[in-house]
């Protein structure tokens, strides 16, 4: 447990400086869009801290596939539910998600598909790689079998 905790530690630390950065091109995006266009002082810190908490949370999560012990399934289901309840707090915190039931069942459709197909392009990656080296270690195989 102490080696998990620190791992996730120095993930969390490599991650939150980008945290940031995220937040002033989502500070840029809304300013284009017209949907902002000024930002007081508090706004600019609760933005700052709560996306590098955010991103720290993001960067030190993937240390859970480390664990053996604990079944890919519920790896996965760990993650997703600590990135949900990370994202939806730091967007309610934020304020860029309007309170209400609508909202708060569209934030939750977009984060379960994009959840998803991250993890569709994840497992296809990963299968190709796979597949990549099994041939490569029949073709070596069958080579030192010639010799």
């Amino acid at each position: 447990m102490k080696r998990f905790a620190s791992e996730f530690f120095r993930r969390g630390i490599s991650a939150c400086g980008i945290g940031p950065v995220i937040l002033a091109v989502i500070y840029l995006v809304l300013y284009r869009s017209g949907a902002m266009d000024t930002l007081d002082v508090r706004q600019v810190c609760i933005g700052i801290f709560s996306l590098s908490a955010l991103a720290f949370t993001v960067g030190g999560m993937n240390v859970i596939y480390q664990i053996e012990r604990l079944p890919l399934m519920g790896a996965i289901l760990i993650h997703g539910s600590v990135l949900y309840v990370s994202y939806l707090a730091a967007y309610l915190l934020n304020g860029w998600l309007e309170q209400g039931k609508f909202p708060f069942l569209v934030f939750t459709a977009v984060f379960i598909a994009g959840y998803l197909d991250i993890w569709a392009v994840i497992y296809c990656v990963i299968k190709r790689n796979t597949a990549r080296l099994n041939k490569g270690l029949v073709k070596k195989r069958e080579g030192s079998d010639k010799n």
